[in-house]
């Protein structure tokens, strides 16, 4: 067999089995070590392919896409430091548990640790940030190699889906090549002895554990309970509806994340940050908190629930792939299953306190949404933009929000909606690192309009990211909020320290945005009233490319007029 070409046949194979197993998306950077890899990515028609110059964004793009989709795409890059861009968004999939195959070229075990260029040590590189390490050896392409890489590839996506009732997350497969890296002439066509299982199906098939059901144990706990109340962080898209609409029939109110899907129906509390800031004006205490998802972002709801008195109020969460999210200690029980079917097995009963619980509830979210939007009328700013693109998105659409001051704009200002746009953000390690890119890479595989709600300073740190517009071609609406500077520490106590704040912690960049649009080939547009940004909303989320809406805002008069808007929440409780 000619020199070089049997990595190609087995690398093929995995890329043809990535397929059979549902892959659909593959990122690729270029490089030297990793052509083999990159030729069986890229040649393989099934899959949708993406370039990327940069590392870290081509890692946070296929971040996105195994957002959007919840399969996990491909990715691969050179050996060296390339591979070790790859850890941000490696710490944010196993934080997150988002699906990631991530697939590093390196040089064959002699020619490591002995100078050669740009080698490093990979040997699980990723530590314990990835579910599974695995070093695929490309050497003699035998049918029982052929045979045996087929079923490795299984076994990849399979781990990253947590196929074996696990949790997903990513998984590094280490390739070491050897040179020639590119065997002369073309490839040969497929051999029998190469080729898959018949009718397309994988070579082992590994199909996702079914969750546990139920069980007997939440019926027992609302046996005894007359305030229970529903928390609901992010979660399975395919729940949230469910979710929602089994706590309405039960009367149990539901303080909702907006990147949970459940903000919507009769039960949703949507401004529970803003009224939790002054808790002793809402209705009494829950006896009973069921959390389902992820702890949302808000702070004022962390702290509630740690100041909960365990003696009267009983906290227990879902946790159907064994996460652990209880930073406070304050969960009584850990319970199995999916969160909506055990609320719709509760079946029928009385709602608690005869509906005044979840009217109480209601009635307040009700005064604090007229406070709000009161307050907010009086023109453009940060929370106005979050509320506005809560009524620009249809429900087929996507927002990817950054996990600074954004996030926490659309977790107060988000309203309830009948049929909300997905929400999704980089919440899994919390990091502004490659939001644009992940945004790219929802946009890349979404079915629908997808837009993005982010600082200056975010974008800044990820300006690279913006690459994807002129070289991929992708629409996306980009809402960069410009306060110059990171106007979340404008919030905190270091504000103060006038003598540094400025430079070491709130940072503006002195970038000219107009001018990063027109270096990036983005549309812009500037708005500078609330008329002008539902115009440009609208306009921006139906354009075939990606454009910039950016808009200008003042750190200090943003501090002032959140602090408005909690004082408005707390009079009109009275």
């Amino acid at each position: 067999m000619p020199a070089g070409l049997d990595s190609h046949l087995l690398l093929r194979a995995f890329c043809d089995e990535l397929v059979r197993c549902g892959v659909r998306h593959a990122v690729t950077s270029p490089g030297s070590r990793s052509t083999p890899l990159v030729l069986a990515l890229a040649r393989e028609r099934r899959l949708r392919s993406w370039s990327h110059v940069d590392e870290r964004s081509a890692a946070f793009f296929a971040l996105g896409t195994a957002k959007a989709t919840g399969v996990p795409a491909a990715v691969a890059c050179t050996s060296g430091t390339a591979a070790a861009n790859y850890l941000p968004a490696v710490v944010e999939a196993h934080e997150a548990g988002v699906p990631m195959v991530v697939l590093t070229a390196d040089r064959p075990p002699e020619l490591r640790d002995v100078g050669a260029g740009q080698t490093i040590d990979q040997l699980k590189l990723f530590g314990a940030n990835v579910r599974w390490f695995v070093e695929l050896d490309v050497a003699e392409a035998s049918p029982e190699r052929l045979a045996w890489v087929r079923q490795l590839a299984c076994r990849v996506v399979g781990a990253a889906l947590g196929a074996a009732g696990g949790r997903p997350g990513p998984v590094h497969v280490n390739v070491p090549l050897r040179e020639p890296l590119v065997p002369e002439g073309p490839l040969p066509a497929p051999e029998p002895a190469e080729a898959g299982r018949a009718g397309g199906r994988p070579w082992t098939a590994l199909e996702r554990r079914a969750p546990a059901p139920p069980g007997a144990r939440l019926a027992e706990l609302v046996a005894g309970a007359r305030r229970p109340l529903v928390v609901a962080g992010r979660t399975e898209p395919a729940a949230s509806a469910a979710l929602a609409d089994a706590a309405a029939a039960l009367g149990w109110p539901v303080l909702a994340d907006p990147l949970s899907g459940a903000r919507r129906g009769g039960a949703a509390i949507a401004h529970y940050d803003a009224l939790l800031r002054t808790p002793d004006r809402l209705p009494g205490p829950p006896d009973l908190v069921v959390r389902c998802g992820d702890l949302p972002t808000s702070k004022p709801l962390r702290q509630w629930l740690a100041a909960l008195d365990p003696a009267t109020t009983t906290q227990v969460a879902f946790s159907p792939t064994g996460v652990w999210h209880d930073p406070q200690a304050t969960l009584a029980e850990l319970l199995p299953g999916d969160p909506a079917a055990a609320l719709a097995a509760l079946g029928t009963q009385p709602q608690p306190e005869g509906g005044a619980w979840l009217g109480a509830w209601r009635q307040a979210d009700a005064a604090a949404a007229r406070a709000l939007d009161a307050t907010l009328a009086g023109g453009l700013s940060e929370p106005a933009v979050a509320r506005e693109l809560a009524r620009a998105l249809p429900s087929r659409g996507a927002l990817v929000v950054a996990a600074s001051m954004p996030v926490r704009d659309v977790e107060t200002f988000w309203p309830a909606l009948d049929a909300p746009a997905r929400v999704l953000a980089n919440r899994g390690a919390n990091g502004i690192d490659g939001t644009a890119s992940t945004a790219f890479g929802v946009a890349a595989a979404h079915d629908g309009p997808t837009a993005l709600l982010v600082g200056d300073v975010t974008v800044a740190h990820d300006l690279g990211g913006l690459l994807a517009a002129k070289r991929l071609h992708l629409p996306l609406a980009l809402v960069v909020l410009d306060n110059a500077g990171g106007g979340i520490f404008d919030f905190l106590p270091v504000a103060t320290q006038t003598d540094v704040f400025e430079e070491h912690v709130a940072t503006p960049t002195g970038l000219d945005l107009e001018q990063v649009a027109r270096l990036f080939d983005l549309g812009y547009t500037a708005p500078t009233t609330l008329d002008d940004l539902r115009a440009d909303l609208r306009d921006a989320l139906a354009a075939p490319a990606a454009t910039m809406v950016h808009v200008r805002t003042d750190r200090a008069q943003n501090v002032a007029l959140h602090r408005a808007c909690w004082e408005a929440v707390a009079t009109a409780l009275g």
